[in-house]
């Protein structure tokens, strides 16, 4: 049998990731590049007994080594990993989109190009001559649609084509172009060809014109002394990539010219831009789009919900047909409360993963989610992300882990991954349920100052967070600003789009499962009594370090609401009721898993064995602890890092409890 490797190369939107997913369906793994903190995406799929493996290389507008993406994109395609580079191009704007295609020019590694979004350069009234730009470019060229998903035997055909005959571009018009800037001609000729892998001397003396320094080492190393100091001297009196850009946009519309005709002569800005663009609306606009998206989100979560809510039903029945079985009272527990309230809790959280990947994956696909990119980018570009993150930052007032699902439409790993960090700040639907009901029990009218102050403390963290975590995971070369060009509005591919969200949902249940597993088996052990008439391991810890816990203005039993918080924040509420009235540390596990337990004299229950200031200080530490158990694993799913997801759940560990600590003095000073 067989077998070839692609790689998917193209700008931002350009359709690379639906094409990517309609391929390879749920055959994909994601992770990391090694040593490199970008996100890796590969596949397979088999074609007439070929077996192809794909990769999807990091989108940019270059393969200038500007970022890591840019150098990871380069480096793969030239290490011969490659059999043949697919490139696409908006079809839709080809003059701005073809730009990949003249700087890949030289590259010398096998391509065809693909000519994407065909369906929306026709609503626009243009015809593409496919033959003519193929006879120019002297690769296959596809004029493609990758969201009409019952029309792929072209794709394939035009990729079997180019992994059997090697087709390289034709880059004598590109060379005529360059040839006309001063000193080109004689950096060439210092640069021999084939002095470095896959790359021709044409590209590296371009790239050398442009300052680019990485491909300066390289010719550092390879050259003599004297060659690379005359190679220095012309690049410097050069005007670098202001000349070579243009030669590669001139030699573009030559390729071009002949090839497009259009029957209208403007394209109108669309309704739904009027509304996005606009300087008055555009905020609003996305914010209630992104509102209505979470809500939307629920609706494909209700299934979930229900099987959820069955596996939870199950606990009766099965801890019955236990007892009369004579099990033991641990192995009931274990299989009621450690196992099946897992599966339960992890159910239904996944229906609201599932619902946001769903939902917010439609508007990527359609062209909208870079609409809010563009409006809230110079916004997010204050805390080094990029205008994306809004999304998840709203979705985390709903769901934290649906906002760290959410934050699989970022591209760029580390300001994925600070986009998590910064999400985890915000109080989910969970807290609250629970921040106005305590704020009210204790501070009555009040209650709305503790409010907006958590609202204020919400904003602060967010900040000192981003410039914490920031340092390392964003590198100011990756704090660009606005997206280069907003793509046209586009119909989805609902069957790639669904094997998507369906593969994505998968991988999270079986990383979401092993982490909530392990955390809610370790708290269970802590909270056991294994021996009748001691106390459990969690509460002697408790009372032991109670002279310390106290310093944050919680006593043992709070301090042991606030760890069980961080498995879900329903159920501290149940927590501190069992611990107050007499109740085990299992049953209020168990609470903290299922949000149930509360007694219904809770609030004489807390007035009676609580202080304002101790109120105070349990709040903040409940709001802002790590979010819960689901959300823990959520990131590490999408971070793909043992690494930060610990870090990151230490950081909030560790502020929460110096945000109580705070409160508590203070309010020591109030009340």
């Amino acid at each position: 049998m067989s077998s070839a490797s692609i790689a998917l190369l193209g700008q931002p939107n350009s359709g690379k990731s639906t094409l990517f997913n309609a391929l390879t369906g749920l055959h994909q793994h994601v992770g990391n590049w090694p040593g490199k903190t970008v996100e890796k995406k590969e596949g397979s799929f088999t074609y007439k007994g070929m077996e192809c493996a794909i990769a999807d290389l990091p989108g940019s507008y270059s393969l200038t080594a500007n970022s890591d993406e840019e150098l990871i994109t380069r480096d793969y395609i030239a290490s011969g990993k490659a059999d043949v580079v697919c490139i696409l191009a908006d079809s839709s704007q080809l003059e701005r989109s073809l730009f990949m295609t003249a700087d890949y020019a030289g590259i010398d590694v096998p391509s065809f190009l693909v000519l994407n979004m065909a369906d929306v350069a026709a609503d626009q009234g243009k015809t593409i001559d496919v033959k003519a730009i193929e006879k120019k470019l002297g690769i296959p060229v596809l004029l493609f649609s990758a969201t009409e998903g019952k029309k792929y035997e072209p794709y394939y055909e035009i990729m079997e084509r180019a992994v059997k005959e090697k087709t390289r571009l034709n880059v004598v018009g590109l060379e005529a172009e360059y040839e006309k800037i001063e000193g080109y001609s004689q950096l060439k000729e210092l640069i021999p060809e084939g002095i470095f892998k896959g790359f021709t001397s044409m590209w590296l003396a371009v790239k050398a014109l442009e300052g680019d320094k990485q491909v300066l080492s390289m010719l550092r190393d390879g050259l003599t002394q004297e060659n690379y100091k005359k190679i220095v001297n012309i690049c410097s009196a050069s005007q670098g990539a202001i000349a070579t850009g243009s030669s590669k946009f001139k030699w573009i519309d030559e390729v071009l010219e002949g090839c497009i005709s259009a029957k209208k002569e403007s394209i109108a800005l669309s309704k739904l831009d009027k509304i996005y663009l606009s300087k008055v609306w555009g905020k609003p606009a996305v914010i209630l789009t992104v509102l209505l998206g979470l809500f939307a989100s629920f609706i494909p979560a209700l299934p979930f919900m229900g099987i959820g809510q069955a596996i939870g039903a199950l606990k009766a029945p099965v801890a019955a047909a236990l007892t009369s079985a004579g099990a033991p009272e641990i192995l009931i527990q274990i299989v009621c409360t450690v196992i099946i309230q897992s599966f339960c809790y992890i159910v239904q959280m996944l229906g609201f993963v599932f619902g946001v990947t769903l939902v917010f994956g439609l508007l990527e696909e359609v062209g909208v989610m870079a609409r809010i990119s563009y409006v809230f980018d110079n916004t997010m570009g204050k805390l080094g992300l990029q205008g994306k993150s809004v999304m998840p930052f709203l979705v985390s007032f709903g769901c934290t882990m649906g906002g760290a699902a959410g934050s699989r439409v970022i591209d760029n790993w580390g300001q994925k991954v600070l986009t998590i960090a910064l999400a985890w700040a915000v109080p989910c639907g969970a807290a609250w349920a629970v921040i106005p009901m305590l704020s009210t029990v204790f501070f009555g009218p009040g209650a709305v100052l503790v409010i907006g102050a958590i609202l204020l403390t919400m904003i602060l963290h967010m900040w000192v967070t981003a410039k914490i975590f920031g340092r390392k995971l964003v590198k100011k070369a990756d704090r660009y600003g606005m997206i280069m060009e907003l793509p046209p509005y586009h119909k989805p591919r609902i069957g790639a789009l669904l094997r998507y969200v369906l593969g994505r949902t998968g991988d999270t249940f079986k990383r979401v499962t092993s982490v909530v597993l392990l955390v809610c088996s370790v708290f269970w052990l802590l909270s056991y009594t294994f021996v009748p008439g001691t106390q459990p391991i969690l509460y002697r810890i408790g009372t032991a370090i109670e002279p310390v816990t106290k310093i944050f203005g919680l006593h043992w039993q709070l301090f042991v609401a606030f760890i069980a918080s961080a498995v879900g924040k329903e159920g501290a509420i149940g927590v501190i009721s069992a611990l107050y009235t007499g109740g085990n540390l299992s049953t209020a596990f168990n609470a903290a898993m299922s949000g149930a337990g509360t007694a219904s004299n809770l609030n004489e229950i807390l007035l009676s064995n609580v202080s304002k200031a101790e109120a105070l200080a349990f709040i903040f530490a409940m709001t802002f602890n790590m979010p819960c158990v689901v959300a823990l694993a959520a990131t590490f799913q999408e971070t793909y890092s043992v690494k930060w997801t610990a870090r990151i759940a230490l950081y909030y560990t560790f502020t929460a409890l110096l945000l109580a600590a705070v409160s508590y003095h203070v309010g020591l000073l109030i009340f």
